[in-house]
């Protein structure tokens, strides 16, 4: 039992600061502290640490960096390898299970052990492992690093224990499944080849046994050689030398042709009682020219030959495209009889494999449908229709259809939103696809009894909105939107099309959404707010666009005032906000020095349009130019659908926006915010320079980093530099200290002291959008940003910084000097001059001189100020985070009253009291009214959220308007009224009028305040080395906590109120800017983040759910018995060879090969059986379900043991029976009778 104490109005009023230490705060180690008072609150803390455990969950999208493929015929399941070592397998709609190898290194390959559970994995480390895949959460049971050799290609013969493995040496080498022991038995490249042979074949590209003797093994050597090897005699029965090299080899199945690609486009179809030279050699895509050669065409990388009992073989190939057209896609191309048609593919085709109906070899393969890996994509292509459609993918391939530059994510919604969403998102689903179902169809998948509506909300750089539905751990797409529908297409090289260049202007930024009200709110990157209304009907409607002045005209340099240590926080008494004032607006109007004024980016369609069911734009909000300078990119929005009002604000200052009168009822600057309550003394600028020079930048949004014409994924925090995808980064910068580098004024000021090989730079608040960037690769590019990024890197390399840092031009001095020179002297003697505390956008980037691709680290290389620092720069004070709700502005309040809580990156909080009106018809006629700025607070580090608990420890929600359907048909009976629904402070307390807290979080500390006495409950300082990145305050078992992450990787959990530290793991070793950006906790101990460019990865917090997630993964294997072999006839298996009499047991065991050399290979066994053990259960459940499970297998296996017993008891007595009868028939007769 918690015991926490209320501080009687007006009786003390304890210092807000929290970083002098003072004793109502708590001590600088952030013990929790209670503020002495006559009365007991009590509050009952639930939340202990057994009720947190960190775990991955589960993965979706596409697999960044695909390499390799595989597939399990009878399982049908499909594994992709990627080049971070990351293995994916997919079967039926909700089986996905994501594996990494510890190592890192790329997947080469991928072998199925077909309808036996396991997989093997070859990486580029030159290392085997071998998965089993029998358990939910599949693990390594044994590796095999060579030591000697690389790996360059591997087989596994259906129903061996014997895996073929090809080197670069062009030796092959045996390895035992079970043991994962090597074989004695090596197949060296000298003895393959002829001894007259001068040169090396190469590394080994194909191996295969041959459909007719599972004997003879068929080696493909890069350079143009094969060999088939007989396995029994150990030499070669053929050898094939061809001009051109190998890259692929595919039999007929019944062993008697094989046919090889080459690379120069060409096919090679070889018979196997003439090797001396091709049977048929066709150039598929080389048409000849008119001097009668040939065109020259690319390698075909890879071919499949699969026959077909009713129609004509297909042939399948990649590649081989004639080089002289240029600009051709990458295509797959079917040869179908004589019918030839070819794929074109979006992306470079990685790896493609041909599904068929049987496992075996020597069968008539009967084709079904191709699975095509390509660079961003899977698709599966129908084979049993002559259009050849494509299957609708179940998977959520499209995360990155357009680079992802922020996410939201919403646990435990409202039921009926997912089906509304998903019943609008169909109509407008592409068709053409094949009817049949997909064809990877394996595993199985049951709904969990944890399950609750969940939404992930992505937004994209192209300015689309994707909803999807995440319930149960799957993902499933429900709707799309797209904000560019709002604006008129910007044109290039004219209007504002020029001040956009060839970037992306629609570019989400941020969302707000209220899943009760629907009310949801998008901040796009050219300064644009616009607000989107739900409903179910299409409608004929025009939006309506605010432009707003959200420009800071005196620029504002903060230094100590003279009582620092004890800032006035005295309520203002005459101060009011700044008035709105309503410009006029000329599109492209300009001052007379040339520069753009009143001018927004983006220009809004003016004319009626039809929109569909679904979200319909109300509002649109733009920041326009002022006197020849962009409008900086917002930084915080927050919008209650109760009040009808929405409150944005970035470096310059404040707007509040009344959307259902369609007014701007506050634009007022930071500066003006305080009034009397400033706790700083502020310096003004000298008279700014002209301008011009900066001007020609402007904001420009994302860069398109693409090569070849092709998207890649971007994110940085305002674009400030390309990130890469490489995790390298060093431990110690990524966690700096932001107090822990100083720089004097002159490296500030002068380039030319700044070290050469990189460019430090320090920026102020910028924007919360990072722009996602992959691997870019040659020569960098620059970036485009807004004119107030042009700061002291163009200087140095061209590029640019946060778009809150002060504009400077060339040359000018970033220390306003007068007459008496520099005044910075006013801070006081001995004084160490105040600095902002930066917020989490706040960094030094390092810019590299050369653009090269290791110099482009994404780690937080930061070093960002504390409270008391440095004020050798100027710096803004952003607007950091907003939150409406019911509060009490003053100290005097007796009833809550709506108020707006405002938080900066120089860590104050403001309470600004509102005045709605509550009745329907005033509050569409009469204004809301803004009082003045109320309680002042301090933090540590930039505010980066608010909360509001009642004293009962409960978490008090927003206020919502209950959604209602503006363009429903009007019932004359029952008129269209807003329906509200309140959360008061007041309504869950015994007393009224008892008050509430409100918890602040900052990037160093978490405050607890008291309301309406102001008084600080309990301080915790959460890190020191660190800075918090994001920070929600969450449900989880029917209580509340605040959740943080920090930039060195650590996920954290305090309790509410005491904020006792409950959990703190060292979850991300390294942390890159693209998961500090999309990282977002929600309720019921979950969160999410973007791993990769096109990957989500969601992780819980809650020991319950990791106790129950073996219940709600999906089961990879499922017992499916392997179906028999044809019947080959007497014939067939008279002359077809003695395919089934070969043993390899008796030729590669330890007793005939003997033992491998121990320096050629080293075994490491996995710890796969043991965790995969622990994974599944713990305790005594999970013993009992382990043994249900071996029961379960056991008996199903004696079932079938008794099954063919009984089948063969049955037949022996009807055996026996006409025995029997044929001996009484033919008893009496003669010899000559028969």
């Amino acid at each position: 039992m918690k015991k926490f104490r209320k501080v009687l109005d007006g009786l003390t009023t304890s210092s807000p600061g929290g970083t002098m230490g003072s004793p109502s705060c708590g001590s600088a180690a952030g013990t929790p502290t209670a503020a002495p008072t006559p009365r007991d609150i009590d509050v009952q803390e639930t939340l202990v640490s057994e009720n947190f455990q960190l775990c991955k969950t589960v993965r979706h999208g596409f697999t960044y960096q695909p390499t390799a493929l595989a597939f399990d015929p009878v399982q049908k399941i499909l594994a992709i390898g990627s080049r971070s070592g990351g293995v994916r397998i997919l079967g039926r709609p909700g089986v996905d299970c994501y594996c990494q190898h510890e190592s890192g290194a790329a997947v080469l390959q991928l072998q199925f052990l077909i309808n036996e559970g396991a997989l093997v994995t070859a990486c580029a480390d030159d290392t085997l492992h071998l998965w089993n895949l029998r358990q939910r959460r599949p693990a390594v049971l044994h590796s095999l690093k060579f030591n000697r050799e690389r790996i360059t290609f591997c087989h596994l013969p259906f129903q061996s224990k014997w895996l073929y493995v090809g080197t670069e040496r062009g030796n092959t080498h045996i390895v035992n499944i079970e043991s994962f022991i090597l074989s004695g038995y090596v197949i060296m490249w000298n003895k393959a080849i002829e001894l007259s042979t001068k040169t090396h074949p190469g590394p080994v590209v194909h191996l295969s046994d041959s459909p007719k003797d599972e004997g003879k093994l068929l080696i493909g050597f890069e350079g143009g050689t094969i060999v088939q090897w007989d396995l029994r005699a150990k030499k070669a029965d053929f050898r094939i030398y061809y001009d051109e090299a190998i890259h692929s080899v595919s039999w007929h199945h019944e062993g008697k042709q094989f046919m090889c690609s080459h690379s120069d486009g060409s096919l090679t179809l070889w018979n196997l009682r003439n090797t001396t030279k091709p049977f048929q050699v066709t150039f598929p895509h080389g048409k000849i020219q008119k001097d009668g050669r040939k065109e020259s065409c690319k390698p075909i990388l890879k071919v499949e030959y699969k026959t077909s009992r009713n129609s004509e073989p297909f042939v399948i190939f990649s590649g081989g495209l004639s080089y002289d057209k240029a600009g051709r896609r990458p295509a797959l191309t079917i040869m179908h009889g004589k019918a030839i048609t070819v794929l074109e593919m979006d992306y470079p085709i990685v790896e493609f494999m041909v599904l068929c109906d049987t496992p075996y070899i020597n069968e008539i393969q009967e084709p079904y449908a191709v699975v095509v890996l390509l660079e961003k994509d899977l698709i599966v292509v129908d084979l049993t229709q002559s259009n050849f459609p494509v299957f609708e993918n179940p998977y959520p391939m499209d995360i990155h259809e357009s680079p992802v530059t922020c996410t939201a994510y919403f646990a435990d919604c409202p039921p009926d939103i997912i089906p509304i969403l998903y019943s609008i998102g169909a109509k407008h689903k592409k068709t053409g696809y094949s009817q049949k179902e997909w064809p990877i169809a394996g595993g199985t998948w049951t709904l969990g009894s944890h399950t609750y509506p969940e939404i992930i909300i992505t937004g994209h750089a192209d300015g689309s909105i994707k909803f999807w539905d995440a319930s149960a751990f799957t993902l499933q797409m429900l709707y799309k939107l797209k904000t560019s529908k709002v604006f008129e297409k910007p044109k290039l090289g004219e209007g504002r099309g020029a001040d956009l260049g060839e970037e992306d202007p629609f570019a989400v930024q941020m969302v707000s959404w209220c899943p009760h009200s629907r009310i949801f709110c998008v901040v796009g990157i050219s300064a644009h707010i616009i607000l989107y209304r739900f409903s179910k009907y299409d409608a004929n409607t025009q939006t309506v666009s605010l432009e707003v002045r959200l420009q800071c005209e005196p620029e504002d340099i903060i230094t100590p005032s003279e009582n620092e240590n004890n800032p006035c926080f005295s309520e203002p008494g005459s101060h009011s906000p700044q008035p709105h004032h309503q410009y006029p607006v000329s599109p492209g109007s300009r001052t007379p020095d040339g520069a753009k004024d009143s001018t927004p980016f983006l220009k809004v369609k003016d004319k009626t349009v039809r929109v569909p069911p679904g979200y319909q734009s109300d509002l649109v909000i733009q920041l326009l130019w002022v006197d020849g300078e962009p409008p900086q990119q917002i930084t915080s929005l927050d919008i209650n659908s109760a009040y009808g009002l929405l409150a944005f604000g970035n470096c310059n200052g404040l707007a509040v926006v009344d959307y259902i009168q369609k007014t701007v009822i506050l634009c007022i600057s930071t500066v003006d915010l305080y009034g009397a309550t400033d706790p700083y003394q502020r310096l003004t600028r000298s008279p700014r320079r002209n301008r011009q020079s900066t001007s020609e930048h402007c904001m420009r949004g994302l860069s398109n980093f693409y090569s070849d014409s092709k998207k890649r994924i971007r994110t940085s925090y305002q674009s400030l530099t390309e990130l890469t995808d490489n995790q390298q980064s060093i431990d110690m910068e990524r966690s700096k200290s932001p107090t822990s580098v100083h720089y004097p004024t002159s490296l500030h000021n002068d380039p030319r002291i700044l070290p050469e090989p990189v460019a430090s730079l320090r920026a102020s608040h910028c924007s919360p959008v990072f722009y996602l960037l992959d691997n870019v690769k040659g020569p960098g590019r620059k970036l485009s940003l807004p004119t107030d990024l042009k700061t002291d890197l163009d200087h140095v390399n061209g590029h640019c910084t946060s778009p809150t840092s002060q504009p400077c031009s060339a040359g000018k001095p970033r220390i306003p000097m007068g007459p008496e020179g520099p005044r910075l002297t006013r801070r006081g003697p001995g004084r160490p001059p105040f600095r902002k505390a930066q917020s989490a956008a706040c960094m030094e980037i390092s810019l590299p001189v050369s653009h090269t691709e290791e110099s482009r680290e994404n780690s937080f290389s930061r070093s960002r100020s504390s409270s008391v620092s440095s004020i050798d720069r100027d710096t803004k004070e952003a607007i950091t985070t907003l939150q409406f709700g019911e509060s009490y502005g003053r100290k005097s309040d007796a009833l809550p009253t709506p108020c707006l809580w405002v938080g900066t990156s120089l860590g104050v909080v403001i309470l600004i009291p509102l005045s709605i009106p509550m009745d329907h018809e005033e509050r569409m006629e009469d204004p809301v009214t803004v009082g003045p700025s109320g309680a002042v607070q301090m933090l540590k580090g930039s505010v980066l959220r608010f909360a509001f608990l009642d004293c009962n420890g409960a978490l008090i929600q927003s206020p919502y308007e209950i959604w209602r359907d503006q363009n429903a048909p009007e019932d004359p009976d029952r008129p269209r009224r807003r329906k509200l629904v309140h959360f008061s402070p007041s309504s869950s307390q015994d007393a009224f009028g008892e008050g509430h807290l409100t918890v602040v979080c900052s990037e160093r500390q978490a405050k607890v305040f008291l309301m309406p006495s102001q008084s600080c409950l309990f301080v915790h300082n959460i890190t020191e080395s660190s800075f918090v990145l994001r920070a929600d305050v969450v449900s989880l078992c029917n209580s509340v906590c605040l959740a943080c992450f920090c930039a060195n990787g650590h996920v954290m959990t305090l309790s509410l109120p005491s904020l006792r530290p409950l959990m703190d793991v060292n979850y991300l070793p390294l942390t890159d800017m693209r998961i500090a950006r999309t990282f977002c906790f929600t309720n019921e101990g979950q969160a999410l983040y973007l791993s990769s460019p096109t990957e989500i990865q969601r992780i819980t917090y809650s020991q319950e759910m990791c106790d129950n997630l073996q219940e709600m993964l999906g089961e990879l294997f499922t017992p499916i018995e392997t179906p028999e072999a044809q019947n080959r006839g007497f014939l067939k298996g008279f002359f077809g060879g003695n395919a089934h009499t070969f043993d390899r047991e008796e030729l590669f065991g330890e007793a005939a090969a003997g033992k491998a050399s121990r320096s050629l290979a080293q075994h490491i066994p996995g710890q796969g059986g043991v965790e995969g053990m622990k994974v599944a259960a713990s305790g005594v459940v999970g013993d009992l379900a382990r043994a249900r499970i071996a029961l379960d297998e056991r008996g199903q296996r004696l079932g079938e043991l008794e099954e063919r017993t009984t089948l063969m008891m049955t037949s022996a007595e009807t055996f026996s029976k006409h025995a029997h009868e044929l001996m009484l028939k033919c008893k009496d007769k003669k010899w000559y009778q028969f």
